[in-house]
């Protein structure tokens, strides 16, 4: 549900935003915004490529966590493509992903919370409990006194 309401509300934010911001600045320079933050997304994303594969043995022997990288690459490329798509607010997105500090704390808010559903998926759940065999009770049980069923002996009382 949230999901859709962001989806429809990312395209009335864009639009709102145009108009106010580029009845403020004018049509060409508003263009212009839009034109530099696509070239600069597409660098980011060039650039990223070619940094190519991420080290996961240079990570461990430097005692890092090698989920790290990974991660702060997916946010420069959320952050690239976010640039790229036409708007002032998914600009501003796209600019604030791209901050190292923001991946820090991104990454390390997603690995605690990672680590807490693991821990919760993993934790053993433990049901102690009493139990006796119960010895079957002979077939020479009869009617009650209304002709009704006796009872099942599944309980005691």
């Amino acid at each position: 549900m949230w999901l859709m309401l962001a989806f429809l509300a990312l395209p009335l934010i864009e639009i709102a935003l145009f108009v106010v911001i580029g009845g403020a600045i004018g049509l060409w320079p508003t263009l212009a915004w839009v034109v530099l933050s696509v070239v600069l997304g597409v660098l980011v994303l060039k650039r990223v490529a070619r940094l190519g594969p991420i080290s996961f043995d240079r990570d461990v022997k430097a005692l890092r966590d090698p989920l790290s990288p990974i991660a702060g690459r997916a946010l420069t490329i959320l952050g690239a493509a976010f640039l790229i798509l036409p708007g002032f607010f998914t600009d501003f997105l796209g600019l604030f992903l791209l901050l190292p500090p923001v991946q820090n704390i991104l990454v390390s808010a997603f690995s605690r919370r990672f680590r807490e559903a693991e821990a919760m998926r993993t934790a053993s759940v433990t049901i102690e409990g009493d139990w006796t065999e119960v010895s079957p009770e002979p077939e020479s049980r009869t009617a009650g006194p209304n002709g009704e069923q006796p009872p099942s002996g599944w309980t005691r009382h």
